[in-house]
Formats: structure tokens, sequence, C-alpha cells
């Protein structure tokens, strides 16, 4: 960020964070006077303590309850009509969500569509809807996404083959975030690991990002600190409650910045690596990390300098350069002992889809946020070596 830039920052989600955090839920469906409550949910959980839990207290206070779990990655346009079919039959004033991204998104279309009327399409894109959703209480159990604190929801158009994001800054975060690492216990370990690199690459491309400024650059070095440091303990233990709260706040301080801030190439690489391969989101920005970060040191060896200590790294008193260097070997390092596929061809990549990720990603117009300025050629390079 340069010192005259002029810039904005703004969360509009009131977050309780903590083991037993999913307590509160009950106290705010009082505080809307819902008598009928509408929740997505990760299939996975349907059976789960947690949920009981949840789904008890809700009862107790009378709380007529609908589900919807009928939820895939990357969740389709049809889903969305499903999903807001039901709830609209349920005749629900307040909304819930339990699971990872693609289950709160779900929930934010809904929201949307039970407000504002039409079809998900119509609101692709920046600001398209003006009244606001219904309340979403969002509990996450991954720690990844940060789509609890996020102002866009990603669905996909199937008939056109991709992704529409959906975004308003202050209209589409959820009301109500509840970060509790109990919510996390039953994610198996490659899930924690990608969704938690994900996290990681949130906070990292935020930080580096054209559109930075004094606050984003403080809250990413927090988020990048909480995860680098708790990622390997996490996905050791998904018991271990206080990494699990680490991870859960990193995720979601960086998602309350990205999309203020916009990201760079790597979340442009991962893009269509992940539609092309047909990876996870997560795994797809943790492959494509290493060699994006040694690329975009050049740009702002300052930035990496300060993330290498966020990281932990001994770099007091090293040359600038040294310590920046010493961030890309810290994220490295961080990937191979994940466990994250070194090469593009380990995660189904052919040389002949080398041509065609460049060029795509070349026309994303990632370059307003990307720090060091990116042409097709540079992605076709950046491919091949990460091939």
């Amino acid at each position: 960020m340069q010192p005259t830039s002029l810039s904005t920052f703004f969360c509009p989600t009131r977050l309780y964070l903590g083991a037993g955090a999913h307590r509160n839920i009950a106290d705010i469906v009082r505080k809307h006077d819902c008598k009928r409550l509408f929740i997505t949910i990760d299939a996975a959980l349907l059976d789960s303590a947690f949920y009981a839990d949840i789904r008890r207290m809700l009862e107790d206070d009378g709380v007529a309850l609908a589900h919807y779990a009928e939820i895939e990655p990357d969740p389709s346009a049809h889903t969305v009509t499903r999903a807001f079919e039901a709830c609209n039959a349920h005749q629900a004033t307040l909304l819930l969500a339990i699971g990872g991204g693609s289950t709160m998104d779900v929930a934010k279309a809904v929201g949307i569509l039970a407000t504002n009327g039409g079809r998900i399409h119509d609101y692709e894109g920046i600001e398209k809807f003006s009244t606001p959703g219904l309340p979403l209480i969002a509990v996450p159990t991954t720690a990844g996404t940060g789509s609890e604190v996020s102002g866009s929801c990603v669905i996909t158009d199937t008939e056109a083959n991709r992704k529409m994001s959906i975004r308003h800054a202050s209209l589409n975060p959820a009301a109500y975030a509840i970060l509790d690492p109990l919510a996390l216990r039953t994610v198996p370990a490659h899930v924690a690991a990608h969704s938690g690199m994900d996290a990681f690459v949130h906070a990292f491309e935020s930080f580096i990002s054209r559109q930075s400024n004094l606050i984003t650059d403080a809250i990413n070095l927090q988020a990048i600190a909480l995860l680098s440091a708790n990622i390997r303990p996490f996905v050791a233990n998904r018991e271990n409650l206080d990494a699990g709260m680490n991870m859960l706040v990193g995720s979601a301080l960086a998602g309350i910045t990205f999309g203020q801030t916009g990201l760079g190439n790597v979340h442009c690489m991962a893009r269509f690596l992940g539609a092309a391969c047909h990876i996870s989101h997560g795994l797809s920005n943790a492959v494509c990390l290493p060699v994006v970060a040694r690329f975009n040191l050049a740009a702002d060896p300052a930035k990496f300098a300060r993330i290498a200590a966020a990281m932990d790294r001994p770099v007091q008193g090293l040359p600038q350069l040294d310590a920046a260097r010493a961030a890309v070997d810290a994220i490295e390092t961080l990937c191979r002992d994940l466990g994250i596929p070194a090469r593009l061809r380990d995660v189904g990549a052919r040389a002949d889809m080398l041509d065609e990720l460049a060029r795509l990603s070349g026309e994303a117009g990632y370059n307003r946020w990307n720090p060091r300025q990116t042409s097709q050629a540079d992605f076709r390079g950046l491919f091949e070596q990460a091939y």
C-alpha cells in the first residue's frame, strides 16, 4: 500500500469464539424471535454428537427445524434451487449453516433468494442485490474457507461449466459466526491439511496484495502466525482444541481481509487447475503456492521478510533479501510437512493442459491484485516449473 492510497475496511459479522461457543446459537435464535429455522448441513455431520447437541437445544426451545444436506463440493445452482424450495416450504425466518465453505455458500445463496427473488444467476458479480438476505448463523466445521465472514459465495453454473461469484461486502457475510473447535474434531487429516493451506494462502496473498492496507496487513500477519504455527499439530490431532481454535481464528481473520484486498496468482492458477484436474480448492492452492511465492518475492521483499518472521524464522539481522527467501523456504517446508504433492503431475495435471491453463490464467485479470505483473507467458513458465 502506498502512504497516500485511499482504502476502507469493514467487518459486519459478530463472532463467538471458544470451545462450546455453539451453545450461543439458542440465544441468537431467541434474539431473532425465530420459530422456524432452516439448516444447511454437511451430510457427514447429520449423525454427529455436535449436531445432536445443537438440535436438542433448539427443539427444547420449541423451534421448528428443517435441514438440507444434499450439498456437493463446488455446489451447483440446481442445489441452491432445491435448498431454497425446502427453505421456502418451511417458511423459515433464520438460517443456520453447519459445515465447510460449500455448505455456507448454499446458505448464503438461499438467503439471497428468500428476500430478493429470482435465480441465483441474477446476482453474479459485485453488489447485484440490495435487500439483505435472511440472517445467517454460520458454524464452520473446517478451518479454511473463511466463508462465514467473507463477502462472497461461489455457486457453479453447470450448464455453462463456470463458477459464479456473488459478492457483497456488507450483505453477504454471515450475521453471526460460531468459531468452536469442537466442530472440527471429525475432520479427516487430509481435509484439515488442504483446508488449512487454503486459509494460509488467503492470508499470504491478501498480505502481499496491491490492494492491502495497514489494517489488513496487521490482521493478515496475525493470521499467518496462527495458521503456520498450528496447522501441523492440528492436522496431527484434531482433538487438539487449542490448535483447532487458533486455526479457526486464523481462517476467519484471512476471510475478513481477502474479500477486501483481492487475491493473487496462487488463486488464479488454482482456480483453473482445480477445474481441469477435479481436485479440491485447498489442494489446488497448496500445490501452486511454492512456485508462485518464489516468483512474487521480487515484487515486495520487505513484506516477504515480515512473513518469514511471522512464520517464526530467525531472520532478525539478516539482509532483507535473505529474510525474504526464508519465507519461501518456510512455505516449502510447510507444504512438505503436510504431505502436499510436490508437482502438478502428482495431482493429475498433464503437459498438454499447460498452454490452456496459462491462457485462462492470463485472461483472468488478477494483475490488479497480484504484486508482480504477470503475462500469459509468465503463467506458462509458472505452470511449467510447478509441473
